[in-house]
């Protein structure tokens, strides 16, 4: 073969190599770290969001209906900044989905339940993957599987931020959850006049997460509530005992 006429595969075994040294340099751990953030948090958004929109439409209000907010596509739920802080210090926010408190029969009282059912739907994540953490231990934990491994760290992370989603919710500074339940507690003249600064809770709420004055108290929080919830996955381990041994 003349010589002219291997310049071209000496060539394509070059860019192999180069590749091959590329893929197996590559740190997939980072990739993997990211992902079991991630994914949980997104999983924790989009539920949370659904249920403002579901328990808002069985009241009354089809506005999220409308704007195509009662989907479990979680990039029609997607705040960009919330998703960071979320995989960051497992506290943010999503898009507010949303919602026309004149539409409900009572004003002020439809606004705090369809507002309550975003953390109440948190929590019940958290039950949920604690327990599903316990029943699937003993199975993906055996053999050494790193697969497993990183299953199970996923179903208890999915627990972990949902309490923290949950927790963060319900802090009573506008736009959160928590205010349009605490404000609904107060006169319809002072609602109204509280619902006129909820932007400027926004400014408070980035203050307070960029200089980190909520993270210890909410961490204390998440970590005592957490703990307690965590009684799901000694239930769902009871099982995985008469299931698998």
């Amino acid at each position: 073969m003349p010589v002219f006429d291997k310049i071209p595969i000496l060539r394509e075994v070059s860019e192999i190599s180069a590749l091959q040294e590329i893929w197996e340099g590559f740190d997939f751990s980072a990739v993997l770290s990211i992902l079991l953030s991630v994914i949980p948090s997104l999983v924790c958004i989009t539920l949370h969001e659904l249920s403002h929109g579901l328990v808002a439409y069985r009241l009354g209000d089809d506005t999220a209906k409308r704007a195509g907010r009662l989907t479990l596509n979680p990039l029609k739920h997607l705040d960009l900044m919330g998703l960071v802080m979320m995989v960051v210090a497992h506290v943010g926010w999503a898009k507010p989905v949303p919602v026309n408190m004149m539409n409900f029969r009572s004003p002020k009282r439809g606004m705090a339940v369809t507002a309550l059912a975003g953390p109440v739907s948190n929590v019940l994540i958290t039950c949920v993957f604690f327990f599903l953490y316990g029943l699937f231990y003993l199975p993906l934990s055996t053999g050494g599987s790193a697969a497993g491994a990183y299953l199970l760290e996923m179903l208890r992370l999915t627990a972990v931020i949902s309490m923290g989603y949950a927790v963060f919710n319900l802090i009573p500074i506008p736009p959160l959850d928590g205010s349009k339940v605490l404000f609904s507690l107060v006169s319809d003249r002072a609602y109204y006049q509280l619902m006129r600064y909820e932007r400027y809770g926004m400014i408070l709420l980035y203050a307070l997460v960029f200089t980190n004055l909520l993270g210890a108290p909410l961490r204390t929080a998440i970590a005592f509530l957490a703990g307690k919830l965590f009684i799901f996955a000694q239930w769902g381990f009871a099982l995985s005992g008469r299931l698998f041994l």
